[in-house]
């Protein structure tokens, strides 16, 4: 199929364009006229990228983001609210927008809506861009005529969730430019600066240990540097294939959580995500079970994803959330004691948003508080890495001083 532009007229005379796939342009002429469209001006598009943000496009760069579904639900939100018409107001956004696969994926909803389908059904069409969670807020606020309303909590949810992503990848750029900084100062020493001096430590006579150490080191990296360096490529390669498997990625999954300090920050983070979208989803009249569904495919970690679902089939069997939770073990008591107020007063979604912010705030305090709960590792580690090179370098001029001297 070829993709083509149009112009035409619709019945009350107003002017529309837009772009439709067909086998040519014989058959967007007659979509056009199933739609009530007359059409003016039917032109194939080139298929070749037109600009270098749509080539980048096609090798898989520049994927939608989060701060990009924000900016969407925020302006949704505002086409919604004012009453402007859904096709006139996506078709706006679909010219405006900067990223090129929201704005393919755009053209494609508008075609669909064109075509007859509801808006929630079309969004669905691109699960990459638009996640489960995203889809099914639509499709409520659409069936009940609150879109506006759908959009803007999806604003404030995927707000406050970029906020807890950015201040956390905020938090561990620090450390891991300090590791990254360490292993490249032991490369550099180790295979430019030792091998001079390792002439001079073998005319000193007895080579202290930690001394045969570096230079054994240094010895294997020069020798055999290219068949570590494809052996740690290949590694890295095999992880992340094994990442990319179901039980890889939830046996990841499982065991980042277990991570010292990084660790209980994450859970922390995905356990308020969680609250808080089941509360929204609530809220916006999503039942319990299809909630909870919804949430373990977007929680963004398979292993809570799996006590999710765990929860959801207590659930269904009859079992009160608190109970099916305590259960589980995904809340800590306090938490479980709030779920199971608001499950006697009728205020769940309340108390939910309040346990979100309860999360949110534990993660703000860790994250402020994470440097200084990682300096004394990179401190030690630092310290260990400059011991035994000191030691490693001076000890053999030390023992030569010492041989000096008795003479």
């Amino acid at each position: 199929m070829s993709s083509f532009h149009y112009r035409g007229r619709s019945r009350r005379g107003d002017l529309i364009t837009g772009r439709l796939e067909a086998d040519d342009a014989d058959g967007v002429a007659l979509r056009l006229f199933n739609l009530g469209i007359t059409p003016i001006d039917i032109t194939a598009q080139e298929m070749h990228p037109t600009s270098v943000n749509e080539f980048l496009a096609k090798l898989g760069a520049g994927r939608p983001k989060t701060a990009d579904l924000v900016l969407f639900s925020r302006q949704m939100y505002s086409i919604t609210k004012a009453g402007l018409p859904l096709l006139r107001g996506l078709r706006g956004l679909a010219q405006s927008t900067q990223n090129v696969f929201l704005r393919n994926a755009l053209h494609d909803v508008l075609q669909s809506l064109e075509s007859g389908r509801d808006f929630a059904t079309s969004l669905a069409r691109h699960p990459e861009i638009f996640p489960p969670l995203f889809v099914s807020m639509v499709r409520i606020g659409e069936s009940t005529g609150t879109l506006d309303n759908s959009f803007e909590r999806l604003c404030d949810y995927l707000s406050s969730d970029q906020d807890v992503q950015d201040r956390v990848k905020s938090a561990v750029r620090y450390p891991l430019i300090v590791c990254v900084m360490i292993a490249l100062s032991m490369t550099v020493i180790t295979v430019f600066v030792i091998p001079n001096f390792a002439p001079l430590f073998k005319m000193l006579g007895e080579v202290p240990w930690p001394t045969r150490v570096i230079m054994g080191t240094s010895s294997f990296v020069r020798h055999h540097g290219l068949l570590l360096l494809a052996g740690v490529v290949i590694a890295v390669i095999a992880v992340r294939r094994y990442i990319a498997t179901e039980a890889g990625r939830y046996n990841w999954d499982r065991l980042k959580l277990g991570i010292p300090v990084i660790g209980e920050i994450l859970h922390l983070s995905v356990l308020s995500r969680v609250t808080r979208s089941l509360s929204i989803s609530i809220e916006a009249g999503l039942p319990m079970i299809q909630a909870l569904t919804l949430l373990s495919r977007s929680a963004g970690n398979d292993f809570l994803g799996e006590q999710l679902l765990k929860v959801r089939d207590a659930v269904e069997r009859g079992e009160a959330l608190s109970h099916a939770a305590a259960a589980v073990g995904l809340f800590p008591p306090l938490v479980l004691q709030m779920v199971l107020v608001g499950e006697e007063t009728g205020e769940l979604t309340r108390l939910l948003a309040e346990v979100a912010g309860f999360y949110q705030r534990e993660v703000d305090y860790r994250l402020r508080n994470l440097t200084a709960l990682i300096e004394p590792f990179l401190i030690i580690g630092v310290g260990a890495m400059v011991l035994i090179l000191a030691l490693g370098v001076f000890l053999p001029m030390w023992n030569l001083i010492g041989k000096i001297s008795h003479f």
